[in-house]
């Protein structure tokens, strides 16, 4: 039995990736999320507005593959100004438990020059471990 790819329904096809890869074991890889809806726009240019999508969009590819945040062991943070991460960190963990609850996995963050989408304020990736 080979991986299955996870792709919630109703989501804009993804062009030369997938949101989501399902081991037989039920480790999930989740692709790079970002602050952009199910049809690829993005409707915040503000980082807390992205953040919380980019959760969001995380949150749907693992409860597409049947689990839920508390089977998120991972998160690794690619953030485009530190400075604004460090002065919103009240907002950031509200926006953060509004929804992943208080479920903290294992976290790395780094800082980066830019992403693939210009108006992309930050991506987040994620791996999830999901009882079969």
């Amino acid at each position: 039995m080979g991986h299955e790819i996870i792709h919630p329904e109703g989501w804009a096809a993804a062009k030369g990736y997938a949101n989501g890869v399902m081991t037989p074991d039920g480790h999930l890889f989740v692709g790079g999320q970002i602050g952009w809806t199910a049809d690829q726009v993005f409707e915040s240019h503000d980082f807390i507005g992205q953040m919380e999508q980019a959760l969001r969009n995380i949150l749907a590819v693992v409860e597409a593959a049947g689990g839920g945040p508390e089977h998120i062991t991972r998160l690794t943070w690619f953030v485009t100004d530190k400075r604004e991460y460090l002065a919103r960190q009240k907002e950031v963990g509200a926006a953060y438990r509004r929804v992943l609850g208080r479920n903290f996995p294992a976290m790395t963050m780094v800082i980066v020059a830019g992403l693939v989408e210009d108006e992309a304020l930050l991506e987040i990736e994620a791996t999830a471990a999901i009882p079969r």
